[in-house]
């Protein structure tokens, strides 16, 4: 297909998955992904959560939601309610991932949308996975790894909604975008705008009419900077003790030992390798062989042990 070919085709694509994907929420982060799923969702209410005193993208979500002619609800969480609802968490992804921030967002998006009523989700899981929103992606050879990692994406909102009893619903991982995801060649998806390289090309080309150019142009924020909650990594660490440090598993980041030691509270040992399994090189969970990622402690391939210690302990950058 040519390039217009491709937008039209995209769009009506997208366009279909959320008419069979309704939700009577969207968890709303100002980013293009929810900012399109805004834009073709048009009476769905918006939800925003950060760490108290906003995080990096509270301010463009109030932004996309002036310009969609929106409200936006805000959820404000407190540092004290975050570090309480780590137990929980880890309880429920039976996992001590350093990840986790990423995770507490969502467990606060999923309870305070049902503390209003709202039983079904919508979030734009996948986008970035399948059209390189990601700048770690840029130099890959995406013709093989976006098929490859397409086969292999997992998402916790899943199993964070399961446990408050609410669906999910991910337009961008409907069977239908998928296919068109994966049928569309690797220079459509990054590519130089304006002086800089671009994730994302094509969905950003694909809505720039119909989304202010900041909105569609801005750059990636992860989940736990965009939402504040990275903010809580050097509190956790501040946390930690001596007996913390003294751990078997291979650290990934500074603030893992705290995350271990309530997993081993909540959930226990860790579980060793089935029948076809390989123990993690980590933390020695069972994984599939070939895998890339442990759900356990949060390995993927190509990471390294954290050289934290309670002398250097720092809060690490985003992974």
């Amino acid at each position: 297909m040519e390039r217009n070919e491709v937008i039209q085709t995209l769009r009506s694509s997208l366009q279909e998955a959320v008419r069979r994907n309704p939700a009577d929420v969207l968890f709303f982060s100002g980013g293009l992904d929810t900012s399109i799923l805004a834009l073709l969702s048009p009476t769905t209410p918006l939800l925003h959560i950060c760490l108290e005193d906003g995080g990096e993208d509270l301010p463009y979500a109030e932004a996309a939601a002036r310009a969609l002619g929106r409200s936006l609800i805000v959820r404000q969480v407190s540092a004290d309610e975050a570090l309480a609802a780590i137990p929980e968490i880890i309880r429920i992804r039976r996992s001590f991932d350093p990840a986790l921030p990423n995770d507490l967002a969502l467990y606060f998006a999923f309870a305070e949308a049902r503390s209003l009523g709202f039983e079904v989700a919508m979030t734009g899981d996948g986008a970035d996975e399948l059209f390189a929103g990601y700048s770690y992606m840029f130099d890959r050879d995406l013709a093989t790894y976006i098929p490859w990692l397409a086969g292999r994406m997992h998402f916790s909102s899943g199993e964070l909604g399961h446990w408050f009893g609410m669906e999910v619903r991910q337009p961008y991982l409907d069977p239908a975008v998928v296919d068109l995801a994966l049928s569309i060649p690797p220079e459509l998806k990054v590519r130089e705008e304006t002086g800089a390289r671009f994730g994302k090309w094509i969905l950003r080309r694909a809505f720039e009419g119909d989304l202010p150019s900041p909105l569609c142009w801005q750059s990636k924020r992860p989940i736990e900077v965009g939402t504040g909650f990275s903010r809580l990594r050097e509190k956790v660490i501040g946390m930690l003790t001596d007996e913390d440090w003294a751990v078997s598993v291979r650290l990934i980041s500074c603030d893992q030992p705290y995350y271990y030691r309530i997993y081993r509270q909540v959930v226990g040992e860790i579980p060793p390798p089935g029948p076809g399994e390989v123990p993690c090189p980590h933390c020695g969970a069972g994984l599939p062989p070939n895998a890339y990622h442990c759900r356990t402690c949060g390995w993927y391939g190509g990471a390294t042990a954290s050289s934290c210690s309670p002398a250097n302990g720092a809060p690490p950058g985003s992974r």
